[in-house]
């Protein structure tokens, strides 16, 4: 909307230029009014020209949205910044986090991240005039870290960073994305026959394309029927089948890469059989004409949801437990991606250099920047190293 004044009288109208923004998260006080800074800082950072995807503007309001609940409950404005720096709102948010990460309430990660996330929109306030510029909020400082680029040559990189942050830091070991491992190969199976034998077929197939393709939950929940239907055999792999995903497809990817997923050819024909089964075809009934191509749906017919999603994957989980797999404990979905990836770089290892295995994995798992594949490749030579050490430990203690 932008404002027309006509005859004095000002009203606000559609505005012809601007296009619409689904799912732009906004913020509300128990009161029932908008917290106004906090909700244009969101429009700000959809909408810039270095604009954010829309998940990263919900995630980053996530966080704002815990912090304005702690304002609520402790009574404190979210410009209070008195002299005595122990009574400030950010310092005191500050120690609440920290308290909450000791006990285990919140893991270090979602701290530091819901701490940075606060700090980012106290600068955008700090810089639009939202709070006083004098305002003693916290103490900047530069912290200048060296590297080497591409050709060799040292470089310089100066970041500021401020005294509040909470930093997080890394556990020792090597980790895959988003700082999870693969599972265990009987681990797999336990999964895949309990989900199997349970005739969960929805959650079966979506863990079938995680483990067999490498997909993200992103893109699994935005397949489409006629992408199988579509679907097309790779001409140097047999009964195998390309599906193109990204921009212009109608199916997410992560960054908008764009890129074919390789799907095994028993899988391409299970999801076809499920797109027509029954069970399919009633929650199609139930979707509204844009969703009715989806190839999974809720049982209300609508398309998955991140809260949604998540709460199909606590289902999964605490049933999992109760039949004894207690590796579900941690199961995180992801980890049928990092899963792939570590079977995928060892099957590409045994036949390839390195170069070209990297470069298969990359481009099959449609990864962004080639540093991601190369964490598969030191997760794979670090193995026999704690093999070994496994094995001489048992022995020294037997």
């Amino acid at each position: 909307m932008r404002e027309s004044i006509e005859d004095g009288v000002a009203e606000w109208t559609p505005d012809q230029i601007g296009s619409p923004i689904p799912n732009l998260p906004q913020i509300f006080w128990s009161t029932g009014d908008s917290w106004v800074e906090a909700n244009l800082w969101a429009l700000d950072r959809a909408t810039s020209t270095t604009g954010s995807d829309i998940k990263t503007v919900s995630a980053l309001m996530k966080h704002l949205s815990a912090y304005a609940d702690w304002l609520e409950a402790e009574g404190i404005d979210w410009r209070h910044f008195p002299n005595r720096m122990a009574d400030r709102c950010l310092v005191r948010y500050r120690g609440s986090l920290i308290r909450q990460r000791d006990s285990g309430f919140l893991k270090p990660s979602t701290v530091t991240s819901r701490m940075r996330a606060v700090i980012q929109f106290y600068r955008y306030a700090q810089v639009h005039g939202f709070v006083s510029r004098r305002a003693p909020m916290w103490n900047d400082r530069i912290a200048v870290v060296h590297y080497f680029d591409a050709v060799g040559f040292e470089r310089t990189l100066m970041r500021v960073s401020s005294d509040l942050a909470i930093p997080n830091r890394a556990r020792p070991g090597l980790l895959l994305e988003d700082g999870l491992t693969s599972l265990r190969g009987e681990h797999v199976r336990d999964l895949m026959e309990f989900t199997a034998s349970e005739r969960l077929d929805e959650i079966h197939l979506m863990l079938s394309l995680g483990f067999f393709t490498g997909a993200r939950i992103g893109t699994i929940t935005t397949l489409r029927v006629e992408s199988f239907e579509d679907a097309m055999p790779d001409p140097s792999m047999t009964d195998f089948y390309r599906i193109p995903v990204g921009p212009g497809t109608g199916v997410s990817t992560k960054f908008g890469v764009s890129g074919d997923l390789l799907v095994p050819g028993f899988l391409t024909e299970a999801l076809r059989r499920y797109a027509y089964s029954m069970d399919r075809l009633t929650r199609q009934a139930k979707a509204r004409d844009e969703y009715r191509n989806l190839l999974f749906l809720t049982s209300r017919g609508n398309p998955y949801q991140p809260e949604t999603f998540n709460r199909l994957m606590t289902d999964l989980r605490r049933r999992a437990v109760r039949h004894g797999l207690r590796f579900m404990l941690t199961f995180k979905f992801h980890q049928t991606r990092c899963t792939y990836g570590t079977w995928l770089m060892e099957l590409a290892l045994r036949v390839a250099g390195e170069a070209a295995a990297i470069a298969f994995v990359r481009d099959a798992m449609l990864h962004k920047d080639e540093a991601v594949t190369l964490r598969y490749v030191r997760f794979l030579q670090q193995a026999p190293v704690k093999a070994a050490l496994s094995n001489e430990f048992t022995a020294a203690f037997s």
